[in-house]
């Protein structure tokens, strides 16, 4: 605990446990208080919040300058003091119950889809070893369990386990999709969200739920920039060099935009040329290119509808 007055001086000085922290800061006048943003920041903001504490969280890489000189608590503390008080800091917003809930549907049903791909890829390699194969593909791998009678008896029994697992991953994917969509069904700003081209139910509710307030970005280009899909500068003596994407930020819901402008792009591919942008785009780009410019205007037009609170609505364009 490292705390100071408006000019600077030092008031308070010491270290408390996790049962203390709550007590002492009910005793204390309404302040500014900032955390770095790590696990529990957000549940410790909305407890000080409600001791109408004005809180602030700050990205530990963003503190880390300030350290004086070596790791210790106390040095830590004094850095978060003097980085919260800095005019150019930025700041994480503290979120609610409910969106840290939906975070952790999220982080979990990711969970499990990479485990379905490990499984279903230990299946592929323990059956290869006995000259059973099947096209690429995760739609593939159910139609190995036709080719277990093929096996050692040894082998029969751990392979046919993982394919148990394999059926259980998927229904517990399945419940947590559907607990997506039933929050989606309930959110007004996921909905607005999810009519804009290439946006689905799980991008919609994921970003309403990590940003449901854009204020803390001046312009669109920022919230592109805060999600990695913004060139990265590298510029000296006057010259301009940008480089590839920054890759920044949140990269689940990069994947999620990357994947929707993916899904526009074969959709486009099937329906015959236009002219318009995309069209133009991918006549001058590598499709993965076309892709990723793609999402920085989805990025874009995500940032206009969460900041006037309306819903997207196409430009007319020429066949």
């Amino acid at each position: 605990m490292h705390g100071v007055d408006a000019s600077g001086r030092v008031l308070v000085r010491r270290q408390l446990r996790r049962s203390q922290l709550l007590a002492f800061f009910e005793k204390q006048p309404r302040c500014l208080v900032g955390m770095e943003a790590c696990g529990g920041a957000h549940d410790w903001g909305r407890r000080l919040q409600e001791l109408g504490h004005d809180v602030r969280l700050m990205p530990p890489s963003y503190v880390k300058p300030y350290v004086k000189r070596g790791k210790t608590d106390a040095a830590d503390a004094a850095a978060i003091c003097e980085a919260v008080t800095r005019p150019s800091m930025r700041f994480v917003a503290v979120k609610s119950e409910a969106c840290s809930a939906v975070l952790v549907l999220h982080r979990t049903r990711d969970l499990l889809v990479r485990q379905r791909t490990q499984i279903g890829n230990a299946i592929r390699a323990h059956m290869t070893e006995f000259g059973v194969i099947t096209a690429k593909g995760a739609q593939n791998v159910d139609r190995l369990r036709t080719q277990l009678h093929q096996l050692p008896d040894a082998a029969r029994l751990p392979v046919s386990l993982l394919f148990e697992q394999l059926v259980d991953t998927d229904t517990r994917i399945e419940r947590l999709t559907g607990e997506i969509e039933a929050t989606h069904a309930q959110c007004e700003t996921s909905q607005r969200l999810a009519t804009i081209p290439g946006v689905g139910k799980l991008s919609a509710t994921i970003i309403a739920a990590t940003t449901p307030d854009v204020g803390n970005f001046d312009c669109a280009r920022d919230y592109a920039a805060w999600l990695g899909l913004t060139p990265k500068p590298h510029s000296t003596g006057g010259k301009q060099r940008i480089g590839r994407i920054s890759k920044m930020g949140n990269r689940y819901i990069r994947r999620l935009l990357y994947l929707g402008a993916m899904s526009q792009i074969m959709v486009r591919s099937r329906c015959g040329p236009r002219q318009d942008w995309l069209s133009d785009m991918l006549a001058r780009k590598k499709t993965k290119v076309a892709a990723i410019a793609l999402a920085h205007r989805m990025a874009r037009t995500i940032f206009a509808v969460l900041r006037d609170g309306s819903r997207y609505q196409a430009q007319a364009t020429t066949a």
